[in-house]
C-alpha cells in the first residue's frame, strides 16, 4: 500500500462524509449495527474514519453501551466529533497497529473498510485480538472486487484513462484490495481467532446525480492526492471526466449502483 493512500486531510474528510458517506458507506453502517444489536459492555471502533458507523452505533444500541471511537487520523475523528456530540462516545486518536489499549478491555471490536488499509493484517488482527476479552467479537467489513462495486468502477477506469502514461490506482489498490475470502479466514485463524463467519452482502449505492460520486471519489479520497500529483491544476477537469462516465454508464439522472462487501465476524 503506498503512504498516500493513508491520507485522510485537508479538504478530503468533509468531502468523503459529504459525498461518500450517503453513497457508499451508510448502507453498510446500519447493517453493521444491526448485527450488534444485544450486545453488551464497551466496543471499540477503529478506522473510525468521520463516524459513519458510530452514528449509527448510537443510534441503534442502547445508551448504557459504553463506545470508543478511533482513528489514526485526527482531522477524521475532528470531523466525526463536530458531527457527533454525545458522552456516549470517546473518540481518541490511536493506531490500529498499537493500540493504547489494555489486554482484554473491550466486549466488542468493530472496524466498517479499515482493515483494507491496515499495513500488516495479521498483525492489526492480532491487536484487535488482544483488547477483546475471552469470547469477544470482532466484526468488520471489506469492500469486494472493484468489478463488483459498479460506480467506484466506472470512476476508476476514468481517472486511469485521463493519465494514460501514468494511470492512478489508489481504487483498485487498496480499498478493493483485501477481498480474498480465504486470505482473510487464514489470517484471522493465525492471529487466534475461531468462529470466523464471512457473509458477502451485496447492497445498492444511489446518488442524486453522477457529479456527487465523482465529486466524493476524485475529491474526497487519497485518489485526489494521486490527481494532484500528476497535475493538480486538472483536478476538477478529471472530476468532471469522471462524472461524464457515470452519466454515460448509469444515465444522466439519479445513481443506482451494485456496491459488495464482505462482512466478517471472528471471536477471540
Amino acid at each position: 500500500m503506498a503512504e498516500v493512500d493513508k491520507a485522510f486531510a485537508g479538504a478530503i474528510p468533509a468531502l468523503y462524509d459529504r459525498y461518500l458517506g450517503p453513497l457508499i458507506f451508510e448502507p453498510y453502517a446500519r447493517d453493521l449495527a444491526g448485527r450488534l444489536v444485544g450486545v453488551e459492555g464497551r466496543i471499540l471502533e477503529t478506522a473510525a474514519g468521520t463516524g459513519i458507523v458510530t452514528r449509527a452505533l448510537v443510534q441503534t444500541l442502547p445508551a448504557t453501551i459504553e463506545l470508543v471511537a478511533t482513528d489514526l487520523n485526527q482531522p477524521m475523528l475532528d470531523h466525526a466529533a463536530r458531527k457527533l456530540d454525545t458522552p456516549q462516545v470517546t473518540w481518541r486518536q490511536a493506531n490500529a497497529m498499537s493500540l493504547p489499549f489494555e489486554d482484554a478491555g473491550f466486549d466488542t471490536v468493530v472496524c466498517q473498510f479499515g482493515v483494507m488499509f491496515f499495513p500488516d493484517k495479521p498483525a492489526g488482527f492480532a491487536e484487535a485480538r488482544r483488547v477483546l476479552r475471552p469470547g469477544g467479537r470482532f466484526v468488520f467489513s471489506v469492500w469486494d472486487r472493484i468489478e463488483d462495486n459498479e460506480i467506484a468502477a466506472v470512476v476508476s477506469t476514468a481517472v486511469a484513462a485521463a493519465f494514460p502514461d501514468d494511470p492512478p490506482g489508489f481504487m483498485a489498490r487498496t480499498p478493493h484490495g483485501y477481498h480474498d475470502k480465504e486470505r482473510i479466514r487464514d489470517e484471522l485463524r493465525g492471529a487466534g481467532f475461531t468462529g470466523i463467519e464471512i457473509e458477502t452482502v451485496p447492497l445498492r449505492s444511489r446518488a442524486a446525480s453522477p457529479a456527487d460520486p465523482a465529486t466524493g471519489f476524485c475529491q474526497g479520497t487519497p485518489m485526489r492526492l494521486e490527481i494532484e500529483a500528476r497535475d493538480a491544476s486538472r483536478l476538477d477537469e478529471v472530476t468532471d471526466l469522471a462524472a461524464q462516465a457515470i452519466a454515460r454508464h448509469f444515465g444522466d439522472g439519479p445513481v443506482d449502483g451494485k456496491i459488495q462487501a464482505h462482512v466478517i465476524t471472528a471471536v477471540a
